[in-house]
């Protein structure tokens, strides 16, 4: 296969590629590759990659792995350049989430997105001296595989978390985010995604989701305070409500939960936040709100303003005189394809040089038109987060943290 004139194109799925003599593998050596890869240690992720694509009858491949913020493609053959995910092809194909060719000298180089489930982790650039149905199938294989592997390695690999950061964390985000779960889960049904800045100096706020079996569980919580008590305050939040999930207690479990372990271990020190539980097969959604903005439903692109307001609760965590005697746990019923939506006040009090807040209309704004225009989810949050951090010209005066969770049923 040669490319166009512009010497670029996106790639949709082969329909049925015929194995002519070159799809002919070493099978013996894939096998090895395979097993060797799963004592490899991190850093020599690249060379496998490499043996594994020349195996598989290709040329080259590089791993690339998103930074923190998005913003970069890092290579894990560390005597190569980031490339910018708003301004390169290897972007492109992350953004996307959509694999992408271009001619490179007299080869073909091929940008495979790595995901792993509904996460975003990078790209894999696979150069071949050409390419059909046969070679861009065994690249997505790759991309799977290696996809696959840096998930399972990065749990221990203090060099594969450095490889993705690009300034100095600071101690109380350190320990946040040993806590936080991955930025996008999802199945056929729904998928949750988040984002969280400042990336290298968060405190207060953090998020949470799960799966169990077909309900998901969400969770967006803001701590009083910056420093390292507020990190341990949410900390301490999120361990609970997974101990009580775990133990197959249901929200209002959760959320009692959280509230004795803050007023026993961190007495002096509450949050705010909201506890969502969706039922992935009826649409049944049923949410407790601490003290925090009230959820948005986005429907049919638009917000349907008040369905999940509720009357005000204590924040999470009060002890004694102040510690609510139950929590009211509310309840609605979702229609295929809405989105739902928790924020921290950091968001909508950006301001700009000028004082004025990012405020509800535009955050929401953003958001609607961003899907409108056919974005996923976790690239809708990407781009919001970018936009708010550039609208305070990357200072801002409060953690911002955003979870949007739709619901997308199979048959609808």
């Amino acid at each position: 296969m040669r490319l166009g004139s512009e010497g670029v194109i996106p790639v949709p799925d082969p329909p049925h590629a015929s194995a002519g003599p070159d799809a002919a593998v070493d099978e013996n050596r894939l096998e090895e590759l395979i097993v060797e890869a799963q004592t490899a240690l991190p850093f020599e992720l690249p060379d496998l990659a490499n043996r594994c694509a020349s195996a598989l009858g290709l040329g080259t491949a590089l791993i690339y792995l998103v930074d923190l913020q998005q913003q970069l493609l890092i290579p894990l053959d560390e005597t190569l350049e980031p490339l910018p995910v708003e301004r390169s092809l290897a972007g492109w194909a992350y953004r996307t989430v959509t694999p992408r060719v271009a001619d490179a000298g007299d080869d073909v180089m091929v940008w495979m997105p790595l995901v792993d489930g509904a996460e975003r982790l990078g790209v894999l650039a696979v150069r071949t001296p050409s390419l059909d149905g046969v070679r861009m199938r065994r690249s997505r294989m790759l991309a799977f595989l290696f996809a696959m592997l840096i998930t399972s390695k990065r749990a221990y690999s203090d060099w594969l978390a450095a490889r993705a950061r690009t300034s100095t964390m600071r101690l109380p985000t350190e320990m946040l985010r040993a806590f936080l779960p991955s930025h996008t889960i999802g199945s056929s049904r729904c998928v949750s995604t988040a984002v969280l800045e400042p990336a290298y100096d968060v405190a207060g706020d953090a998020f949470d989701h799960s799966v169990v079996k077909d309900i998901l569980h969400t969770m967006i919580l803001d701590s009083m305070g910056h420093d390292l008590n507020s990190g341990l305050t949410t900390s301490v939040a999120m361990a609970a409500a997974r101990n009580a999930r775990r133990g197959g207690g249901d929200l209002a479990d959760v959320v009692g939960s959280v509230d004795q372990a803050l007023a026993q271990w961190l007495p002096d020190h509450f949050c705010t936040g909201v506890l969502c539980r969706l039922d992935a097969l009826t649409g049944e959604l049923r949410w407790v709100n601490c003290g925090h903005p009230p959820p948005l439903l986005i429907r049919a692109e638009r917000v349907l303003g008040g369905v999940l307001d509720s009357p005000p609760q204590p924040p999470i965590g009060l002890a004694g005189q102040f510690a609510p005697a139950a929590r009211q746990v509310h309840e609605t019923t979702l229609e295929p394809g809405d989105c739902v939506l928790l924020y921290t006040d950091g968001v909508v009090e950006a301001r700009d040089a000028d004082g004025a807040e990012f405020g509800l209309d535009r955050f929401t704004d953003f958001i609607i038109r961003s899907s409108a225009a056919g974005q996923r989810p976790a690239e809708v949050l990407r781009l919001l987060i970018h936009a708010i951090l550039d609208y305070q010209r990357n200072q801002l005066r409060d953690d911002a943290t955003i979870l949007l969770f739709e619901w997308r049923p199979q048959y609808w």
